[in-house]
């Protein structure tokens, strides 16, 4: 069965976006930046909220004769792979993107229930906080930046029950991104 798996770049308090709402802080290194092409080798489909999927637009319509040899390879993933975006407000989405169809947890199940490879990935905290709220989170991949934010959206919802947790891998960047791999315990 596909497993599930939420990626994300968080702060050392907590943070996926500061006080301000941006998360320009975020941005990776080139080591950082390859081991991300390394986990979207790894996924089969992307599920997404609103705000990210237009945030990842930016993948599909700049112009990419201005993108280095990192940057072609992460489009060259990241273009065709198919996505499902959950929205309230969108009527249509470009690409190898469609609009999902049923609840979270209905999408999900119908996902897993298909042959394929490779993770179906979660994107967007919102979206995110649904699916851990449902226990439908199988592996969480977080990006720890050595950054205090002080405030914003927390990356874990408050308030939620506990999960236990088994560290999978961790490494250590050069520039102080610390990424922890954790498979949720049942």
């Amino acid at each position: 069965m596909r497993s599930v798996t939420y990626s994300m770049g968080v702060s050392l308090d907590g943070y996926f976006v500061g006080p301000d709402g941006g998360f320009n802080w975020t941005t990776p290194s080139d080591e950082v930046f390859r081991h991300s092409i390394a986990e979207i080798k790894e996924v089969g489909v992307h599920l997404l909220g609103r705000r990210l999927y237009e945030t990842m637009l930016y993948w599909e319509t700049a112009e990419q004769d201005t993108f280095d040899d990192l940057r072609l390879e992460w489009a060259g993933l990241w273009n065709p792979l198919p996505k499902v975006v959950f929205s309230s407000t969108l009527s249509s989405v470009q690409g190898q993107a469609r609009l999902a169809s049923g609840s979270l947890a209905e999408e999900i199940a119908r996902l897993r229930a298909e042959p394929g490879e490779g993770s179906i990935a979660l994107g967007g905290a919102t979206l995110a906080a649904e699916a851990a709220a449902l226990d439908l989170i199988d592996e969480y991949l977080v990006r720890v930046f050595p950054v205090l934010l002080g405030g914003g959206r927390p990356f874990f919802p408050q308030g939620e029950r506990r999960v236990d947790l088994e560290l999978v891998d961790t490494r250590t960047f050069e520039s102080g991104v610390v990424h922890l791999r954790h498979r949720v315990l049942r």
